[in-house]
């Protein structure tokens, strides 16, 4: 007759059984049955490693939390909104409360006049944190319950850049939202004006320090460029330079000084100035150019020679 008893050691059950065998072939069979349990009771190698690892692995770090204002704070930011600054000029209305509609420019300081509540501190926040910095100071001085407040910059003055140079409508233009980009204030200069360049040159300050850039316009949508469309900041200047000219002389139709066009070869600046005259010889050509020092020197070009800035094309007469 068998008995067993099951003996539980922390997590793991180990069978043993205790008999009084009364043969060989019984006492064969026990320890065969116990070498069975023994094995079953036993982890698996791998989930002995697994305990292991778990075991190794040092606790979970908890996520960092921030503040319900961080939070409101930094979902305002990523919409873009306008920061308020000096000279803005700003329309405050609450909701059924006529008397509190304000109408003030923003000080030097960033600060504003409101009834009730005085000097309120608003430069550097967009107007959805204005509003809302303004609903928290009447609810909490027991002014109004549940202010609703509304906030409209009625003037642009502090976040502004220039645009000068060949652009239909130079002058200073705001950043209305941050992330206004290069391609954007132009649209608002007008774009760039007949006998303009492609070329913008950008005059703007980074980490303290002034960079100048210059970003070809055109290329930047002829060649799907859009990292060229810089973001621009306060204070930022864009200057558009006339667009680059070369010459044409001597026996041509229309002699004088033309706008150049990207890519254009002799043969179609000869074209620019209507053509060779009657005695005009195309073995006569002769093309002056300027070389990165400055010197002028003389060279006989061929019709597929693409021409540069400020080249001057001279055409021969032909002696018969």
């Amino acid at each position: 007759m068998y008995r067993f008893r099951i003996v539980s050691v922390g997590a793991t059950a180990i069978a043993a059984a205790s008999c009084t065998p009364r043969a060989p072939a019984a006492r064969a069979l026990t320890a065969s049955a116990l070498a069975t349990l023994v094995l079953l009771a036993s982890p698996a190698p791998a989930v002995a490693q697994a305990r292991g690892a778990a075991a190794a692995a040092p606790a979970t770090q908890p996520l960092p939390t921030r503040s319900a204002q961080q939070l409101a704070l930094q979902a305002d930011n990523q919409h873009g909104d306008y920061p308020l600054g000096a000279g803005d000029v700003i329309r405050i209305q609450v909701f059924q409360s006529p008397d509190l509609t304000v109408e003030a420019r923003v000080s030097e300081g960033g600060v504003i006049s409101f009834p009730l509540l005085g000097a309120v501190r608003v430069g550097g926040l967009s107007p959805m944190q204005a509003e809302r910095l303004i609903a928290t100071r009447l609810r909490d001085g027991g002014f109004l319950q549940n202010p609703q407040v509304t906030l409209n910059v009625v003037q642009f003055r502090s976040q502004q850049v220039s645009v000068l140079g060949s652009v239909n409508r130079p002058g200073r233009y705001p950043l209305e939202t941050t992330g206004m980009r290069l391609s954007e204030v132009l649209a608002l200069a007008g774009g760039i004006a007949t006998g303009g360049a492609d070329t913008a040159i950008v005059m703007t300050q980074r980490e303290g320090r002034p960079i100048r850039m210059e970003i070809d316009v055109a290329e930047m949508f002829l060649a799907n460029q859009p990292a060229n469309d810089i973001v621009l900041q306060a204070g930022d200047t864009i200057y558009v330079h006339r667009a680059p000219q070369f010459y044409v002389y001597g026996q041509v139709q229309r002699p004088g000084n033309y706008q150049l066009e990207r890519g254009m070869t002799v043969a179609q600046a000869l074209a620019k100035g209507g053509g060779l005259t009657l005695r005009g010889t195309e073995k006569g050509l002769r093309l002056q150019r300027r070389d990165a020092q400055g010197v002028v020197q003389t060279i006989e070009p061929r019709l597929d020679d693409l021409v540069v800035p400020d080249d001057l094309l001279f055409v021969r007469e032909s002696l018969f």
